[in-house]
């Protein structure tokens, strides 16, 4: 059994499947993973979500699957 890697996912995406691909890598529950991600977004001043979607959205690979 192989660990998949970090990569966009094409199945599971919402808006570009960054948070799904981050989900699929760590075998975790995409919804509960999205709605973390909003919540520390919301909450922190220092963790701007946004931002950090766009650059994952450029940096990350797109998944063949």
């Amino acid at each position: 059994m192989t660990t998949p890697t970090l990569s966009r996912t094409r199945e599971d995406r919402v808006l570009a499947g960054v948070v799904g691909g981050i989900a699929r890598r760590f075998d975790w529950n995409p919804t509960v993973v999205r709605a973390l991600f909003v919540v520390v977004s919301v909450v922190s001043a220092a963790f701007p979500g946004i931002f950090v979607y766009l650059l994952l959205w450029l940096l990350m690979p797109e998944g063949e699957g």
